[in-house]
């Protein structure tokens, strides 16, 4: 598990804190949520996701993969073929990841209607 940055102001021990602290930020549940469709390459994921940098991308991975949430796999291949995938553990947050999908469509039906209307 990685050293964590309390930053959310939660009492400690908080669980919406620690799951924040897992899933939170720009990227992660994006990246979760291709994943969990099916195992995706690091190219293929900056594909689907044009606006994030490699480094960025890279880091998001690493900090899944040492929260037990993602899974690297290397293949004895050359040239070196790498792919990410939903650990068991990991799959446990798929109700999360599809809930905050059908919020975010929710939202922006909303705000697409208030747009029409104003």
């Amino acid at each position: 598990m990685r050293n964590r940055k309390s930053g959310y102001g939660c009492s400690e021990g908080c669980p919406v804190e620690a799951t924040l602290d897992v899933i939170g930020g720009k990227w992660k549940g994006v990246i979760l949520y291709y994943l969990l469709e099916e195992k995706r390459r690091f190219n293929e994921l900056r594909r689907l996701m044009p606006g994030i940098t490699q480094r960025i991308l890279s880091l998001q991975l690493r900090e899944l993969e040492k929260d037990g949430i993602v899974h690297r796999e290397v293949f004895p291949e050359v040239p070196p073929r790498v792919e990410y995938s939903i650990t068991e553990f990991g799959r446990t947050l798929e109700p999360i990841i599809n809930q905050m999908r059908d919020w975010g469509e929710e939202y922006k039906t909303r705000i697409q209607e208030k747009e029409d209307i104003g």
